[in-house]
């Protein structure tokens, strides 16, 4: 029997409440991984110490889901999905919300009908994909592939997308993820669509196509694509279940792929970047590290996991489900196919340690990780709020305390002094 959720999104002022006295410089967080999605929070006057206990704001329930929040110019986007009463095959409504970021008043909702009888049941509690935020408009997608862009003030639905019905899409086992990416006047986003549109930029004021590009030759996977600046030129990094590739983020053209092959299409970890290394980790067969070369759009392989098994007593390198991991100077820290954290060495991709300590020895654990100055705020599956450091010799934990009583695998925002 199929179980429904309700899941309580909290706004906290665990991060907030020692720097009431400090002026306090404010980030928005209006797509996932935040500012180009990266990761980093800028945000100045932050606690140096957790709060054993934490001070809510306020408490509003939604419903179930993935969804990681959006957070920008005072509101909060979030979608959620209600299964329909006697449903036996998994009929129900998405929907999504804004929310005041101050008081968590829901401002506004707009809701649609599908199915998640095509989705793995123990997944099918709700969207995936974070909300992206670009001024007046908000973009969300649900698990299905329904895009909508709404008017952020008022959720009205200004142009709408069915991938299914439009490409061609076939849905994968576990819904579809590619939160929409806001570059210029374009919308670019993971869409699955058959033959020819595995990825696809569109006008982000009308939704008219402006690009089509890679075929379809497996599922679509669930990577997040991103823009990174290298070889003098901006690069449009999409890691699908059959290649690593780049492509010309205006016009579609492929600048570099190299070959890759995921088993059951699990691209999940967002590719990561730093100098000339570029990183991808899979569940499977570990990590791929990517030269880039500096001089022109082009890059080489300078190292691969060589193992073939998911046991943490057989792999090296990382073997990444969820958790996107981290490039720190020459060394690579992140969270294993069993919860373990390790450490890298850029370069090689030889182990330089492991530890436990952070994330749950389980199958498929994950931790977010988002970096502060020299310290990264970490929240895991068992609802902890870290405060840590990775370094070359290990993993310095620097404190923790409880922020929500576990529940799944959307990332905390940490925008504005608030988690």
């Amino acid at each position: 029997m199929h179980t429904q959720r309700t899941l309580t999104f909290i706004g906290a002022l665990a991060i907030l409440a020692a720097a009431t006295a400090i002026d306090i410089s404010a980030d928005d967080w209006p797509q996932w991984r935040g500012l180009d999605r990266l990761a980093i929070w800028h945000e100045t006057g932050i606690v140096e110490d957790l709060p054993e206990d934490l001070e809510f704001a306020w408490r509003t329930p939604i419903r179930a889901g993935y969804s990681g929040p959006a957070v920008a110019d005072g509101r909060i986007f979030v979608t959620d999905w209600a299964e329909d009463a006697g449903s036996r095959t998994l009929d129900g409504t998405e929907r999504a919300l804004a929310l005041d970021e101050q008081t968590g008043e829901v401002l506004w909702t707009h809701e649609w009908n599908t199915s998640y009888r095509m989705l793995s049941i123990s997944y099918a509690i709700g969207p995936r994909s974070t909300p992206t935020v670009d001024g007046d408009r908000v973009y969300v997608l649900g698990a299905t592939g329904r895009l909508f862009c709404f008017a952020v003030d008022t959720g009205a639905v200004i142009w709408e997308k069915d991938y299914v019905s439009e490409y061609g899409t076939s849905v994968p086992v576990w819904g579809i993820v590619s939160s929409p990416l806001v570059d210029g006047e374009r919308l670019i986003t993971v869409v699955g669509g058959e033959p020819d549109a595995l990825v696809m930029a569109f006008d982000k004021r009308t939704g008219e196509e402006i690009w089509r590009a890679i075929q379809v030759e497996a599922e679509m996977g669930y990577a997040q694509p991103v823009i990174y600046e290298a070889g003098g030129v901006r690069q449009l990094i999409v890691w699908h279940p059959r290649a690593l590739a780049s492509l010309n983020p205006e016009t579609g053209a492929l600048y570099w792929e190299q070959p890759w092959e995921v088993s059951m299409g699990v691209t999940v970890a967002t590719p990561v970047r730093s100098g000339d290394y570029l990183l991808v980790s899979q569940f499977f067969n570990g990590s791929l590290m990517m030269r880039l070369n500096q001089d022109r759009p082009s890059a080489t392989e300078l190292w691969r996991g060589q193992s073939r098994s998911e046991l943490p007593n057989q792999t090296d390198t990382i073997h990444a489900m969820v958790t996107t991991p981290l490039i720190i100077g020459d060394y690579v820290y992140g969270v294993d196919s069993y919860g373990e954290l390790r450490g890298l060495d850029a370069k090689t991709g030889e182990r330089l340690w492991m530890s436990p300590d952070m994330t749950a020895q389980a199958r498929w654990s994950t931790a977010f990780m988002v970096r502060h100055g020299d310290r990264y705020f970490v929240n895991n599956d068992e609802g902890f709020l870290i405060l840590a450091q990775f370094t070359p010799s290990g993993y310095i934990e620097l404190d923790r305390t409880r922020l929500i009583e576990p529940t799944g695998g959307s990332g905390s925002r940490t925008p504005h002094g608030r988690i």
